[in-house]
């Protein structure tokens, strides 16, 4: 048991000596994840070399200038490849699943957004080859920026570059935009203004509009459908860039499974109708689209929520819709046709085939003769090369076969596309830091060296001739391209494994300085007990049973769970089952002290709200976006179809927020609340009131329009937002309105019950109708964990905790913290973002303003509030010693213990990431997690140093 020696005598001193641990903390931190970042988060080296035209001669390829049967005339502006199309038409529809262009008979099971795009299908099954749809392959990370990336450059964007899609830089690395530019070509684009963001200075004319109002499913859409058709009776264009966003939006903000979605899928279908007719109205002899291939394309695709970042199968899989206007297409050789037929719900036959979106620069620079970006790793598609690569001249006495033509000349593609790559990996290795291994390299140079070979010793002396039969050339021919696709599958697999460059030095280094800073937080709370006179038992039978031992031992095991994928994926169920063990202890106690039973049985009754909670969460991701729309909360998805239920779920949040206000009422009628902190509480209750009016003016059920929507829907929130900013600055300036005469603990209780209700209302106002209902549940959990240190005094019964604050109930906050994460909707992934929060009186994107909204939605109620809200476990509990100093050192004590089971948990996930760098989850999963639990810890910090600075003042009297 812990012995307790009578504190020190100490002259008075200001608030540093108790605040100055957490200051120190929040700079290891900071230090530490910033080490492991770089060493984690590295980015793929970008190489500052251009292909040019000029290039081709280093090849062993023929270059289009030469004598080759299928590329004789280069007087049409060819490079490295004869041109196939002169005019390309790229339509990106956003988040476009593979299930909304393929037929519903490709499926198990139809669903209702299927079939939808309808003339897509049509036209591939009544075209036969002049049509075709691809179900296209993204690389995660699946957000729009590394997609439009990886599309532009032909390469594999890392996973740092997510936090750059709200703000995305220039692209200064050699990609297919900047080859056209060069090359002559007039690009016109219309659309996302993520386009313009990535090449600011490439467009002959854009039309961006902005595209992070996730709620906005018109306006981008709109701005599309204004341009997209006038364009395609223009001249002054080689390449249009239609990118639409209404898809993307409608599944962030009502999933999948929709009204809104149906509703754009249809729109998309009747846009696509009409740019087909245009093209092909134009389409004859000398018409402006004689020569022109339509794409339609997704750039990643959603789960059934609407979300997409991760490498889950329905984000990582898209679809692509190609169509050549000549007719007919070039024939492709039945080796390398990998579609798969199947009859439509019309009785049409409908063939899909498949692609890597890798492969998509490579293959549309082959098409429209421009040189292959330098950093691209793609192979050329054949399929989708075949349907454009018809036009040539022969110039042979007796032509061959149109077979044997697309061979010859998707064999010299190929050698062009091989050679690039290996001119790519063997500057990257001698440019990059680390770069590819000395075995990757070695078996990159083997699988080329034989490709090379056979092309310089057989092939291109077949092709040189022109009296070769089918029967000697195709069998080489053959071969030959199964040469090349095994070098430059090789070097897409070597660069899906090994890309991200780890460095293990400054990993390690930024484990360490974490170790470092839970050492001192350890010696600090060691320090403080030491000015208290507590000291560790050297002995005691009872201290293996203590309840500070159990609090340790609750640690260790969610810390200890973070080193499972199972668990991390289940870690809102991990920590309510050891929220609900720490329960059942009290529970026990309770029991056997026969007093506050009622609260430790609504305590586990909670526990079992949060795990029903949880559960509903865990369904969102094989379910619908039930569990995230923007204003709902999930009670109401649940008693869908039932409207007696439904009106009492929508009641029920406004009922809630009406009961909180009451008792914010009744806690500023106490004497003991100031004219400033009593001003800034009954702010509170008006902002209350005017988040139900908020509700009712944007609602669907209760329906009368108190004022106009947009002022129901903008303004009200703006004036929400401003009145928490004025009780924060008011609070901030606390000390003018200090009150002497109040001990102090009184004075804590009223500071924290203020800066509380002045965060509240934010809080409550961005996470929708399920707000007032998780702080009803936080507001009667924080008041069980506090009543049940009352259960009995530290006796035998109840061993003495060996800290100047009880470790069991700081870990029972915690816990509880981690619980409302995942109760509120969130989980660790980037698609446990509720997007629309962000934009909760605001249409306009600003950054700064959008990620401090989505931070405070995000960790208001697991990080913000019960941060804040600590000193609640020093000033309730019951204790002989009530100096400003003993208090000061206990605030301090609880703020350094909070701290260090977060540091705890977050060096496990950093552990565990470090360990698991390789796994095969490792950007889907385990580099996530590691992101949400660094913010999570340093946003932990960050406001446990504004509380210090908030709630400990000058201690001037020590008596």
């Amino acid at each position: 048991m812990a012995r307790k020696m009578e504190p020190r005598r100490r002259s008075p001193s200001g608030k540093w000596e108790y605040i100055w641990p957490m200051w120190l903390t929040l700079l290891l931190h900071v230090v530490a994840i910033f080490l492991f970042t770089r060493g984690f988060l590295l980015t793929r080296t970008e190489l500052p070399y251009y292909s040019s035209c000029s290039d081709i001669s280093q090849s062993p390829c023929f270059s289009s200038s030469d004598n080759l049967n299928s590329t004789t005339n280069s007087s049409d502006g060819s490079c490295w490849t004869k041109p196939a199309i002169n005019r390309l038409v790229i339509i990106v529809l956003d988040a476009l699943r593979f299930d909304f262009v393929a037929p519903s008979s490709f499926f198990p099971e139809s669903k209702p957004w299927m079939d939808k795009l309808q003339v897509l299908r049509m036209v591939a099954s009544r075209n036969g080859s002049s049509a075709r749809i691809f179900k296209a392959f993204a690389d995660p990370p699946t957000t729009s920026l590394q997609r439009l990336k990886g599309l532009t450059t032909g390469g594999l964007p890392t996973f740092v570059d997510v936090g750059n899609s709200f703000g995305a830089p220039a692209i200064v690395e050699d990609n297919l935009i900047h080859q056209l530019v060069q090359n002559g070509k007039k690009v016109l684009m219309m659309g996302d203004d993520t386009w313009t963001q990535l090449f600011p200075h490439h467009f002959e004319r854009s039309y961006p509009y902005p595209s992070f109002n996730v709620k906005d499913l018109d306006t981008v859409d709109n701005g599309c459908i204004d341009h997209l058709i006038p364009s395609l009776h223009e001249e002054n264009w080689d390449v249009l860039i239609s990118h639409f966003l209404g898809v993307d939006h409608a599944g962030h903000i009502f999933g999948v499974d929709s009204n809104p979605m149906i509703e754009k899928l249809q729109q998309y279908n009747n846009i696509l109708e009409r740019v087909i007719e245009e093209l092909e109205s134009q389409s004859g002899p000398g018409g402006l689209h004689e020569n022109t291939m339509l794409i339609v394309m997704g750039d990643h695709g959603q789960t059934l929520n609407g979300d997409h970042g991760g490498g889950g199968s329905e984000e990582v899989e898209t679809a692509v819709f190609a169509m050549n206007f000549k007719k007919p297409p070039s024939s492709i050789p039945p080796e390398f046709d990998s579609s798969a037929c199947r009859l439509d719900m019309d009785g049409n036959n409908v063939c899909i085939s498949s692609m890597q979106q890798l492969d998509f620069a490579a293959t549309v620079s082959a098409l429209i003769g421009i040189p292959f970006p330098y950093g691209s790793i793609g192979r050329i598609n054949p399929e989708l090369y075949a349907l454009g690569a018809r036009r040539w001249d022969l110039g042979a006495p007796q032509e061959p076969s149109e077979s044997d033509v697309w061979m010859q000349n998707y064999a010299n593609v190929l050698c062009v596309n091989s050679w690039q790559v290996k001119r790519y990996i063997d500057v990257y290795s001698a440019s990059s830091a680390v770069g590819f291994s000395s075995d990757d390299l070695s078996r990159i140079a083997s699988t080329y060296a034989q490709a090379e070979s056979h092309w310089l010793h057989s092939t291109k002396k077949l092709l040189s001739g022109s009296k070769n039969g089918s029967d000697t050339i195709l069998p080489t021919l053959q071969k030959q391209i199964d040469a090349y696709f095994n070098f430059l599958a090789t070097v897409a697999e070597l660069a899906r494994l090994k890309w991200t460059e780890f460095d293990l030095k400054l990993m390690i280094s930024g484990i360490l300085i974490m170790l470092l800073s839970i050492i001192f937080q350890i010696l600090s709370m060691l320090r403080g007990n030491k000015q208290l006179g507590i000291f560790m038992p050297l002995s005691g039978a009872s201290g293996i049973f203590s309840i500070s031992t159990l609090a340790y031992v609750l640690l260790a095991i969610r810390a200890c769970s973070f080193l499972s994928n199972s668990y991390i994926l289940e870690e809102g169920k991990v920590a309510n089952f050891l929220l609900a063990t720490s329960g059942i202890v009290m529970l026990r106690y309770a029991v056997r002290k026969e007093k506050l039973l009622p609260e430790s049985f609504g305590f586990l009754l909670l526990c079992a709200f949060c795990q029903f909670s949880i559960e509903v969460g865990l369904t969102k991701q094989a379910a619908t976006s039930a569990f995230m729309k923007e204003h709902t909360s999930w009670i109401l998805n649940i008693t869908s179809g039932f409207p007696v239920w439904e009106f009492v779920a929508e009641v029920a949040p406004m009922l809630a927020l009406i009961l909180l206000a009451f008792l914010l009422y009744k806690a500023t009628n106490n004497s003991s609340f100031k004219w400033a902190w009593k001003y800034t509480i009954r702010s509170t209750i008006l902002s209350y009131m005017l988040i139900l009016l908020h509700w009712i003016s944007d609602g669907n059920r209760i329906g009368f329009a108190l004022m106009p929507e947009s002022i129901g829907r903008n303004y009200v929130p703006r004036i929400i937002y401003a009145i928490s900013l004025g009780q924060l600055l008011l609070l901030s300036f606390g000390a003018l309105f200090e009150d002497n005469s109040l001990d102090c603990k009184k004075n804590l209780i009223t500071k924290t019950v203020a800066i509380l209700s002045a965060w509240s209302s934010t809080v409550i106002l961005l996470s929708g109708k399920q707000g007032p209902m998780i702080a009803c549940a936080s507001t009667i959990g924080g008041y069980c964990i506090l009543r049940m240190d009352n259960t009995g005094e530290r006796t035998t019964e109840r061993p003495s905790s060996s800290s100047a604050v009880d470790p069991f109930r700081v870990m029972q906050w915690s816990l509880f913290a981690v619980c409302l994460f995942f109760c509120s909707g969130h989980w660790c992934a980037f698609d446990g973002l509720r997007y629309g929060a962000a934009f909760v009186g605001f249409e306009e994107f600003v950054l700064i303003r959008q990620a401090i909204l989505l931070t405070i939605d995000t960790f208001g109620f697991s990080i913000i509030l019960p941060v804040l809200g600590l000193p609640f476990l020093v000033a309730t509990m019951k204790q002989a010693n009530q100096t400003k100093h003993f208090i000061y050192t206990q605030l301090s004590q609880a703020y350094v213990m909070y701290g260090l089971s977060t540091a705890i948990t977050t060096t496990f996930a950093i552990l565990c990431v470090t360990v698991q760098r390789r796994h095969l989850m490792v950007w889907g999963l385990f580099a996530p997690k590691f992101v949400f639990d660094v913010v999570g810890l340093l946003l932990t910090d960050i406001f446990t140093c504004w509380a210090s600075l908030y709630y400990f003042d000058q201690v001037k009297d020590d008596q």
